[in-house]
């Protein structure tokens, strides 16, 4: 039995690495190639937007204060270049106000005289430079304000609205963070032209030129898709 044992050991022994060598090769598996995301910015876009603004003067009290609105626009993209039209409009509360005495019926009267934009907005083009998902531009165009004064003295308030037009130009960033959404930082230099205010009670009074410095932040929703695969 012992005899039986050893020649079957090395009948086993002699047998393995023929055994081994009929095994298959492992099959060679390619790996997936990678894939990489090219944004293309041509398309419509819908956001929201909101920041501050404060008046560009050298007396005071100067204007200030925020607004909140929307954004509608459209770019076109050829190679880096990304040119653009945009549309904006806020609910804004920018204001100041003022209080000084005024000789009424021979008495000294204080006279409170405030100022306030409760809406802007503007319409302008764009035109920049993309980096894959992220878009340096310049931008200027048309730009409007709906102002009020109010005159109170007594108990008595006094008030008229304008619409003031005028132009703005400034710059941004924008860049997408997913797929279809993007967000954005600008600047905006603002200047509208002065209007005549009271002039139906005799005594007009007539602001100038008003310039705003507004700083905002947005988020746009892009239609289309504007991302490409890349393999």
């Amino acid at each position: 039995m012992k005899k039986v044992l050893l020649a079957s050991a090395c009948l086993f022994a002699l047998a393995a690495p023929a055994s081994a060598a009929d095994l298959a090769a492992r099959p060679y598996t390619k790996a997936p190639v990678a894939v990489a995301s090219v944004y293309n910015w041509t398309g419509f876009y819908l956001g929201i937007v909101g920041g501050g603004a404060w008046e560009n003067s050298s007396t005071d009290p100067k204007m200030k204060g925020g607004f909140v609105g929307g954004t509608a626009g459209y770019n076109w993209q050829t190679g880096n270049v990304v040119f653009g039209v945009e549309a904006d409009g806020a609910w804004a509360d920018v204001s100041a106000s003022a209080t000084a005495p005024v000789l009424i019926g021979g008495a000294l009267v204080p006279v409170t005289t405030s100022s306030r934009t409760d809406a802007m907005g503007t319409v302008r083009g764009r035109i920049g430079y993309a980096v894959n998902q992220v878009l340096f531009y310049g931008t200027g165009g048309y730009a409007w304000i709906d102002n009020k004064i109010s005159v109170s003295a007594l108990g008595v308030t006094v008030s008229d609205t304008k619409w003031h037009s005028g132009w703005t130009v400034g710059a941004g960033v924008e860049a997408f963070f997913a797929p279809q959404w993007s967000v954005k930082g600008e600047y905006l230099y603002r200047s509208l032209g002065g209007e005549t205010y009271f002039s139906g009670l005799g005594t007009p009074v007539n602001t100038g030129t008003l310039n705003l410095h507004t700083v905002q932040v947005g988020v746009n929703y892009h239609f289309g898709g504007p991302v490409v695969a890349k393999y």
